[in-house]
């Protein structure tokens, strides 16, 4: 069955393994990012006809509507399937530091864009009056402290209360909402981790190993299908045993 299904973040990283694993099972990636990159592009000519694009900067919650939702990308004649928030910036620093300014423009892409974008998403569900999925990416830093990352996990703890009580606003019309907790991946956003401040984070998982994007993404695509379909208001923790 074919499915359209909308990412966000799809360049690098967690978002381009999930476009790359929505291909692979045959469905139509809707992926927005502020540019597209030379992987995604390279993803994108190996099906055409399944991989859109938006540039769109994420920091502009007000414009997610007019812009992602607009008739020249995914407005409402595109009946989507999926919502897969993945885009996420990071503001690491001591809480005794925290600067109001930075904290309020991560808020802008990690909580209200994502807020405002399934917002869109249930409306375009309820006017194509079938169920749908969505799955926020959350962070392991919400349920075990990392120094320095109080203000980041505050955010996704904020997503996992958000996706708990959208599944139950709207579980009646079909609509399902899930977080996939990840763990530590290597991508570009811990890049500046150094290699001791990496084998400190690995030690403290039961597999001594960094969470693969693979399997993040593969759990992603199976809350988006319907072997999920009674899964809805879930933590799915993808951690290396971090927990």
């Amino acid at each position: 069955m074919s499915k359209n299904i909308l990412i966000t973040g799809v360049s690098r990283g967690l978002g381009l393994a999930i476009a790359h694993a929505v291909v692979a099972a045959g469905w139509t990636v809707y992926g927005v990012s502020r540019a597209a990159s030379p992987e995604f592009a390279a993803l994108a000519a190996t099906a055409p006809d399944r991989v859109k694009f938006c540039a769109f900067d994420l920091a502009d919650a007000d414009g997610v509507e007019k812009t992602i939702f607009g008739p020249e990308f995914a407005g409402l004649q595109v009946p989507l399937d999926g919502f897969v928030n993945n885009a996420a910036m990071a503001y690491d620093d001591l809480v005794s530091n925290l600067d109001l300014g930075r904290l309020q423009a991560m808020y802008a892409v990690n909580v209200f864009a994502p807020m405002m974008a399934t917002r869109q998403f249930v409306r375009n569900a309820l006017l194509h009056g079938k169920g749908a999925s969505i799955v926020h990416v959350s962070s392991i830093s919400a349920h075990t402290g990392y120094k320095g990352l109080a203000m980041y996990a505050s955010t996704k703890g904020a997503l996992e209360a958000f996706s708990k009580n959208t599944a139950r606003e709207w579980g009646s019309r079909g609509i399902r909402s899930n977080c996939v907790v990840a763990g530590f991946m290597e991508t570009t956003m811990s890049g500046a981790l150094t290699e001791e401040q990496r084998q400190r984070i690995h030690a403290r998982t039961a597999l001594k190993a960094p969470a693969s994007l693979e399997s993040v993404a593969a759990t992603v695509v199976f809350l988006l299908g319907e072997g999920a379909a009674s899964i809805t208001g879930q933590n799915l923790f993808v951690d290396s045993g971090t927990i």
